[in-house]
């Protein structure tokens, strides 16, 4: 199976959690997934899908492969063409090895980086295992990346030198609220940025599981709707008809020109 979309886009999550069914029921009322064991997988792993498109998988952090105390977290996967050669590069850019690089199974070959903002992901090179596909539209799918961290332009030329061009469907932003919803001096992380076709409902059954899994910033086509389950994983939700036909790299940011922007 080759890649869905380009290479140096972001293919693949895995939600990393201590309560999977808890997880599971969450985000299928909140946001419609479906959760499901894979049967074809031999580890039995839990697999996401958003309207028959697998976006994303589940792990249980109570597995004896995680150390004691790992947090609930999300882990991203960048779709590369060679990871032992991009992990090198990442390296001299500044990234710092979590995982070197190995083969997992027959589905690709993976490594876990820290980059030089601070910002954890795994570089995959597929083979039995695409990811998602690139061009889903489904409610409640993929559009694109955002990294919120003191140094943007940093970051985004760590990307562009490490997999040789400017990285896929991702936008850079200076951490603060305009840009996703959390406080200026949280530890940088990449975070998903779902179109849904009703933004509103899902504020609307995000609240009734509880105060506080809803944060807005912003107003109209500004607005930042970041979506945190009861036990801190997080989403950003823009609405479809904001980024409908719309490059979230070419979007404005604070400061400049109003107008939508395919995170608000």
């Amino acid at each position: 199976m080759t890649r869905h979309g380009p290479m140096n886009e972001f293919c693949w999550m895995d939600l990393k959690t201590r309560d999977p069914s808890g997880t599971a029921v969450f985000f299928s009322s909140v946001l419609g997934w479906e959760f499901a064991v894979d049967e074809e997988d031999w580890r039995r792993a839990v697999k996401i899908s958003a309207g028959g498109e697998r976006i994303g998988g589940v792990s249980d952090l109570a597995q004896p492969v995680y150390p004691p105390g790992t947090p609930p977290h999300i882990a991203y996967y960048l779709a590369v063409d060679d990871v032992d050669h991009r992990t090198a590069l990442a390296v001299a850019n500044g990234a710092q090895v979590v995982v070197p690089p190995f083969d997992a199974g027959d589905q690709g070959r993976i490594a876990t980086l820290i980059d030089p903002v601070g910002a954890v992901l795994s570089l995959w090179r597929p083979r039995g295992f695409a990811g998602w596909p690139a061009s889903a539209t489904a409610d409640g799918t993929p559009h694109h990346a955002v990294l919120a961290c003191e140094d943007p332009e940093r970051a985004r030329e760590f990307y562009a030198r490490t997999t040789g061009t400017p990285l896929g469907r991702a936008v850079f932003r200076e951490a603060g609220p305009a840009a996703t919803g959390t406080a200026t001096g949280s530890a940088p992380q990449w975070q998903l940025a779902l179109t849904v076709d009703d933004p509103d409902a899902v504020i609307r059954r995000a609240r009734a599981h509880g105060p506080g899994l809803v944060t807005l910033a912003g107003k109209g086509a500004l607005r930042v709707v970041r979506l945190r389950s009861p036990e801190g994983l997080t989403f950003l939700i823009q609405g479809r008809d904001l980024i409908q036909g719309r490059d979230p790299v070419q979007a404005p940011v604070p400061g400049r020109a109003p107008g939508p922007r395919p995170d608000r």
